[in-house]
């Protein structure tokens, strides 16, 4: 029996390996306020608004000091109380106070607290009035009058992504979060996973916001607006509306046709379309004796990552498209002829896909993007509360034809590992039900950072490995370079795959736990659950792919 507790403002509460008072804290049932705590991230007491005092009077910050047996403290004393509107009034005065048109407002940790601690007045004067805008990345957008230096962004760049984009420069009240030189985001060696604006509190870094544009061109008479929405999307939207319902899909498509689009498709379809073509990649390099390990092209952060840290391995990696724009090469071959100026549009979960969109390889031969408009998860959630929709009386409705066909294969895209799978119900011998079933527990799903396991294809032991994470990349290639030999891998750029892209609304780590599991039921709930079983499949490839595949559907990323 444990005998170790504490008390917390006179209660006692058992010590069960919490790492600090603040974990401690919170299980006492007391919402201790932070700016700059994460539970994935190194503890860095910054901003100093969990202090709490123990029965001494003398004041620690709950992160970053372990619990003790027989330790006394309070959370919510006159002076802590004090202490901390004193904390928030002086962020105030030194931030950007145009709350009510920002990007954040009703979502902003600051905003939050200051009307928690009855902070209506600031008696200090405000010196960042002025917006100070980095507009210069495709992916996100930064406004340095509006951060509180909690360090939120350079942890989970540097610590999670293992990127290093930015850090802090300069000292004392000089101090502000930077590129190397002060050069703008756009020009650093950031790969627009977005990843620190999912953790910023503020709005000091935000998921760059392309519906405006899109706004212009929607509902055009010489126009066709197309739409294709990603796996992850779905398992997202929910919680934003007060919905209570697992999979939204049909309420997204319903919503977007009363938006103005003209044909609504999932990316599932194309998932479908990415998995036939890198498995024939696969097998091809396998029995030809080809570049290996095989890595996967579908993450364009990763792809990015590649080409800034390891150009000498984008040989190794898969010459397929991503699913979208595979999709948008499909859609641009659909609707050329049909008299009308198209608008393609992606809603992705994810914020490197602008800058996918943007790149050279997936332009036509006009210089036309082949996806006009990459719209994130967050940007869809605004683009329906602006046109004033009910989502939860909104009816379900379904994806257009002629693309309408997806298998489960391509739906579980969206977590980490999904992409792995779905090659492996493609190549693998056994189309058994009991083999698709064990095929979960072969070590392919889960949040764990690495995760490697074998097959047997062909009398020959494949070993495949899932990197679930940019900071685990750099173990994986390591191990390569000293000998070690692997056959495919598969990289996600952010933690726990799509289904947390930096596009995605905020969420805890059991929500992103909730959202995998709530893509793999959609998987189940599908008929066909293996990429060769979709009849669209044989359609496309003997229609508008015939004698285009490779033009259509692959790339090269090798310069």
């Amino acid at each position: 029996m444990n005998n170790n507790f504490m008390i917390i403002d006179n209660i006692p509460v058992a010590i069960n390996g919490e790492k600090n008072l603040l974990e401690l804290i919170r299980k006492a049932g007391v919402d201790l306020p932070t700016f700059c705590y994460y539970s994935e991230l190194s503890v860095y007491g910054a901003c100093r608004m969990c202090m709490v005092e123990d029965k001494w009077g003398s004041m620690v910050a709950a992160c970053s000091t372990p619990p003790k047996n027989g330790m006394e403290i309070r959370t919510n004393t006159p002076r802590l109380r004090k202490y901390r509107k004193m904390i928030l009034e002086l962020l105030l005065s030194n931030h950007c106070g145009d709350c009510t048109t920002c990007d954040k407002n009703g979502k902003c940790k600051l905003q939050e607290l200051a009307a928690r601690f009855d902070v209506h007045r600031v008696r200090f004067p405000n010196t960042k009035r002025k917006p100070d805008i980095d507009d210069s990345s495709l992916s996100i957008t930064r406004d340095a009058n509006k951060c509180i230096l909690c360090g939120d962004c350079v942890r989970v760049c540097n610590e999670v992504q293992n990127v290093g984009a930015i850090d802090f420069a300069n000292r004392g009240s000089k101090m502000k979060v930077a590129c190397a030189f002060d050069k703008p985001i756009g020009e650093s060696n950031c790969v627009g996973c977005g990843q620190c604006a999912a953790v910023c509190p503020t709005a000091a870094i935000i998921v760059k916001n392309d519906s405006h544009l899109l706004w212009k061109t929607l509902n055009s008479e010489d126009t066709v607006a197309v739409a294709q929405i990603a796996p992850a999307v779905r398992v997202a939207v929910a919680k934003e509306f007060g919905y209570q319902g697992e999979n939204v899909m049909g309420k997204i498509v319903a919503s977007l046709r009363r938006m103005g689009f003209d044909y609504i498709f999932d990316t599932s379809t194309a998932a479908d379309l990415t998995v036939m073509e890198e498995s024939k990649e696969f097998v091809e390099r396998l029995t030809n004796g080809g570049t290996l390990p095989l890595f996967t092209s579908c993450c364009p952060a990763w792809v990015k990552y590649c080409e800034n840290e390891y150009p000498e391995m984008l040989p190794n990696v898969s010459t397929c498209r991503s699913p979208m724009q595979m999709f948008a090469s499909v859609i641009n071959e659909q609707f050329k002829d049909s008299g009308k100026k198209l608008i393609s549009v992606a809603i992705m979960p994810c914020t490197a896909k602008k800058s996918e969109a943007a790149r050279d390889e997936f332009k036509d031969e006009n210089g036309k993007q082949l996806v006009d408009y990459v719209i994130t998860t967050q940007e869809l959630i605004s683009m329906i509360k602006e046109t004033g929709i009910i989502f939860n009386e909104i009816e379900p409705e379904s994806v257009d034809m002629p693309f309408g066909t997806m298998t489960g294969a391509g739906v579980i895209f969206g977590v980490t590992g999904g992409v792995t799978e779905a090659v492996i119900r493609r190549v693998s011998q056994d189309k058994s039900i009991a083999s698709l079933r064990n095929l979960a527990f072969e070590g392919v799903r889960g949040f764990n950072g690495i995760k490697e396991f074998e097959l047997l294809l062909d009398d020959k032991t494949i070993r495949i490995c899932v990197v679930n994470g940019l900071k685990n990349v750099a173990p994986i290639m390591e191990r390569i370079k000293n000998g070690e030999k692997f056959d495919l891998i598969e990289v996600m750029a952010c933690p726990n795959g799509c289904i947390s892209g930096g596009g995605q609304p905020k969420a805890t780590l059991s929500e992103k736990s909730e959202r995998s599991v709530n893509l793999y039921n959609a998987d189940k709930l599908c008929t066909l659950k293996r990429s060769e079983e979709n009849p669209l499949m044989e359609e496309l490839y003997n229609g508008i792919l015939k004698g285009k595949e490779h033009e259509l559907l692959h790339v090269s990323y090798v310069k």
